[in-house]
């Protein structure tokens, strides 16, 4: 990558380090955890030994206790080799995050490490059958019976379901006109008796997965909880202005490893006797998605920039999570195009890399919600309300 006026020598050697391991290590193997459907463990576990899982978080846990632009860097470089890797990335941070702001002391020592190391995974379940965008109108309940939570009923197009050691959990443990403020959220070991999961034929994804979770009277220790009871999604949801920035960051990475790959080819490849660099309207094509990339870019690590600072980031992470995996489809797609028939075979990673990104364009908010978002923050919530 470029630098940018983010960048720093210790954020420089970071980067050179994801570089490395993803061209070394991910790269040659992305096709075949494709056809797998799941991630390599072994490789998990390697990046986490590497300090590339999390590096936000405390040095008492295992992190670095580094700035979010840190992740970014790392995300941008993972994704550049294998997009599907990159959300291991995500989902750490996310998760980490959480847990590290709101579980009690024993399950921040016990999973947090774990974590890091690349040991396991923790998904997020958030989105329900009648939900989708709509978050805070949750119907899984969770009951506190004596010292435990009894939770029932279904969580779906959940990430990693069938891989998670853990879930974080948001349950209604109000009544359903409390809106968000009857949400709770919990923290669930997958291994509990009345868990069960399935998995989705997707588009894309495929290493990642996604599937419901469902809990059939499911027993969790009350101090599993993360944050105060009913206040659990205005609390716990404030980490999604992070992940936010890291899934532009990642789609970003897709993006721009297909434009660098363009840029060598049309040098190359020769028509009507010239290479098709020589043709301006293929040129400008890339020189103009090669503009957009960058600008989606720097976005996206403003947005982390801001978070680092302790800055208001709400609507500038909305912006990292609408446009930029936007941008990464039409750029790959363009990309798909200059090369021909061979990228619209599996033959080169394009095909596989557009459907990838799309995904993203629908999970973790869709970019009509995050326009929602934007358009509250800058107008304020009164003026856009119904």
């Amino acid at each position: 990558m470029r630098p940018t006026i983010f960048d720093s020598d210790d954020l420089d050697a970071l980067r050179a380090l994801a570089r490395r391991f993803a061209a070394d290590h991910l790269a040659p193997g992305c096709r075949s955890r494709e056809a797998a459907g799941a991630f390599d463990k072994d490789l998990v576990r390697r990046m986490g030994s590497l300090g590339l899982i999390a590096p936000e978080l405390p040095e008492q846990f295992g992190g670095l206790g580094a700035g979010s632009i840190y992740s970014g860097a790392i995300i941008e470089e993972i994704a550049r080799a294998d997009f599907n890797v990159g959300y291991v990335n995500v989902l750490a941070s996310l998760n980490g995050q959480i847990l590290a702001n709101f579980a009690n002391a024993d399950i921040k020592g016990h999973w947090l490490p774990r974590l890091i190391a690349g040991e396991v995974m923790i998904a997020i379940a958030l989105t329900e059958p009648r939900g989708g965008s709509d978050a805070a109108n949750l119907g899984l309940r969770m009951e506190r019976s004596g010292g435990h939570y009894v939770i029932n009923g279904e969580k779906t197009s959940i990430s990693v379901a069938d891989q998670a050691a853990g879930t974080v959990v948001f349950a209604r443990t109000g009544r359903p006109e409390d809106g968000a403020r009857g949400v709770s959220a919990i923290f669930v070991p997958m291994d509990l008796p009345g868990i069960s999961t399935t998995r989705f034929t997707d588009l894309g994804q495929h290493a990642i997965g996604r599937g419901s979770i469902f809990f059939d009277n499911v027993k969790v220790p009350a101090d599993h909880l993360l944050g105060e009871e009913g206040r659990g999604f205005v609390q716990v949801m404030q980490g999604f202005d992070f992940s936010r920035s890291l899934i532009g960051l990642q789609c970003l990475g897709t993006a721009r490893q297909s434009l660098d790959e363009t840029w060598a080819y049309i040098g190359e490849r020769k028509a009507f006797g010239k290479p098709l660099g020589a043709f301006q309207g293929i040129t400008h094509q890339l020189a103009d998605f090669d503009t957009r990339v960058e600008a989606a870019r720097l976005l996206s690590f403003n947005a982390l920039w801001l978070k680092d600072n302790g800055l208001p980031h709400v609507a500038e992470a909305a912006m990292a999570k609408w446009w930029p995996p936007l941008i990464a489809y039409e750029t790959i797609h363009a990309c798909l195009l200059i090369h021909g028939h061979a990228a619209y075979s599996t033959e080169l990673p394009f095909e596989q890399r557009l459907r990838d990104v799309l995904g993203l364009q629908i999970g973790d908010g869709t970019a009509h919600v995050m326009k929602n978002i934007i358009a509250r923050e800058r107008a304020g919530r009164a003026a856009v309300a119904a």
